[in-house]
C-alpha cells in the first residue's frame, strides 16, 4: 500500500498524474467527436442544428461556466454539446424535458457519448422544475415553450450568477416574441447580443457583474 501511495503522490508531483487526465480526456473528446460526426443530420424532434451546439459549447468553454442549466433536452443534441464542455470545466448540467419518450432517448444517447456524469436528466413540465431548481447556475439554455419564455427568463433571473450567461434558441425565426425580445434587449442588468449566424437566432445575454 506504501508503494502505491508513493507511486501516486510521485505521479502528482512530477505532472504524470496530470498527463494521465489530460489523456482521459482527449479520450472522451474523441469519443464525443465521434459520436456527433456520426449521427450529424440526423437530429430532428426539436433538436438544435449542429452548428448552434457548437456555439453554445464554445460560451461554456471560453467563460469556464460550471453550472449549467437546460429547459428542454428533447432527444439530446444540445445536451450533449453543454454536457461536453461542461466536462471540460468541470461541471455539471441540469436538463429538463416533459416527454418520457424523448427523455429516454436523450439518456441512451448521453451514455453512448460517454458525457451520463456530466448530465443531472429531469423528467417534468419546466414551468414547475424550474422554480424547483435551486442554483444557481452561471449558464442556462432556453429551449422549450416559447410563449413561457419570458417567464422562464424572469423565474431564473434571481438564480443566475452576476457573469453568466443566459441563452435562448429561436429568436429570429419568428416563434420568440416581440415582447420577450424586448424584454431581455432592454434588461438594465444584462448585456445583449444575438448570433445571427444561426438559421434560428440564438439570443446571448450576459449577466453584468
Amino acid at each position: 500500500m506504501k508503494d502505491i501511495a508513493f507511486i501516486i503522490a510521485w505521479a502528482l508531483v512530477s505532472g504524470a498524474g496530470t498527463s494521465v487526465l489530460a489523456q482521459g480526456n482527449k479520450e472522451l473528446d474523441v469519443k464525443v467527436e465521434a459520436f456527433l460526426k456520426s449521427h450529424k443530420g440526423e437530429w430532428h424532434d426539436l433538436n438544435v442544428p449542429y452548428q448552434d451546439g457548437q456555439t453554445l459549447h464554445d460560451v461554456i468553454v471560453k467563460h469556464g461556466y460550471t453550472s449549467g442549466l437546460e429547459i428542454g433536452t428533447s432527444t439530446g443534441h444540445s445536451t450533449i454539446w453543454l454536457a461536453w464542455a461542461m466536462s471540460k470545466t468541470g461541471g455539471k448540467l441540469i436538463t429538463i424535458e416533459m416527454s418520457e419518450r424523448r427523455r429516454n432517448e436523450a439518456l441512451k444517447n448521453l451514455a453512448e457519448a460517454g458525457l451520463s456524469a456530466y448530465v443531472d436528466s429531469r423528467l417534468g413540465n419546466a414551468h414547475d422544475v424550474v422554480k424547483e431548481a435551486a442554483g444557481p447556475f452561471d449558464f442556462i439554455f432556453s429551449d422549450a415553450d416559447k410563449d413561457w419564455y419570458k417567464q422562464y427568463f424572469i423565474d431564473l433571473n434571481p438564480k443566475l450568477k452576476k457573469g453568466g450567461c443566459f441563452t435562448t434558441h429561436n429568436v429570429t425565426d419568428g416563434q420568440a416574441s416581440k415582447d420577450f425580445l424586448n424584454f431581455v434587449e432592454s434588461h438594465p442588468d444584462y448585456t445583449t447580443t444575438i448570433d445571427h449566424s444561426s438559421r434560428a437566432g440564438i439570443m446571448i445575454s450576459y449577466k453584468k457583474e
